[in-house]
């Protein structure tokens, strides 16, 4: 794990010749054009928010199912955490795909606006920011969950318990006892999200059309 992280900072520190050829140095010129060029600063401030929108919306989205999963007794619990992790089983550029038919002009969605009058024309949720939101929001959302569910090590049912023994309501129990247990569970599943969009690729160059720029791209 170490030995390639460190090779590519060693890298890091090559000059690039005419052709894309890496020239074997020491040298602060690729650093001095990462930080000198706007284009860059522009990519990496966009990978910062999509990273951050998409991840945010995964962790609010999976936390209630995390918790569920977590709480359940159901001896079909092997197979609940099996379908929440599902979408894995399928190609990210396959589901990507997906998303482009179901948001797409004369999609699903726009389809259902239309028929119950809700809007006078398709409305553009492909190829732009929301698209790649979307995908990326389900393509990081099991890993997610598998992250909350990794970080709810605190969360004691005995406590809620006592919560509802001495009168608490569902709200306040959840407030003070619920919620900041289960923290370090949301913030894992936040960061590994956030690690994964990031890094993404696929989801932003299909579902962004060429129109949002980022790292990867």
């Amino acid at each position: 794990f170490a030995y390639p992280l460190l090779n590519l900072a060693r890298l890091s520190f090559d000059e690039t010749v005419d052709g894309g050829v890496l020239v074997e140095t020491w040298s602060l010129a690729s650093y001095r054009e990462l930080l000198s060029d706007a284009f860059y600063g522009e990519l990496t401030l966009n990978s910062l928010l999509i990273a951050i929108e998409a991840s945010t919306a995964a962790m609010l989205i999976g936390y209630p199912v995390a918790l569920c999963l977590y709480r359940t007794t159901s001896r079909w619990r092997g197979l609940l955490i099996v379908l929440a992790i599902a979408p894995l089983l399928v190609s990210s550029v396959v589901r990507v795909f997906g998303w482009l038919v179901i948001l797409g002009d004369r999609g699903l969605i726009n389809a259902l606006l239309a028929s119950f009058g809700l809007t006078a024309g398709p409305v553009r949720m492909v190829y732009n920011w929301t698209g790649v939101i979307v995908g990326l929001t389900e393509g990081i959302l099991p890993f997610v969950v598998l992250g909350q569910l990794a970080g709810f090590g605190r969360l004691d049912r005995s406590l809620e318990d006592a919560a509802d023994t001495l009168g608490a309501s569902p709200w306040r129990r959840f407030r003070a006892i619920t919620l900041p247990l289960s923290l370090p569970g949301l913030m894992l599943g936040w960061m590994i999200g956030f690690i994964i969009s990031m890094s993404a690729y696929v989801s932003p160059r299909l579902l962004g059309g060429g129109r949002v720029f980022v790292l990867a791209t």
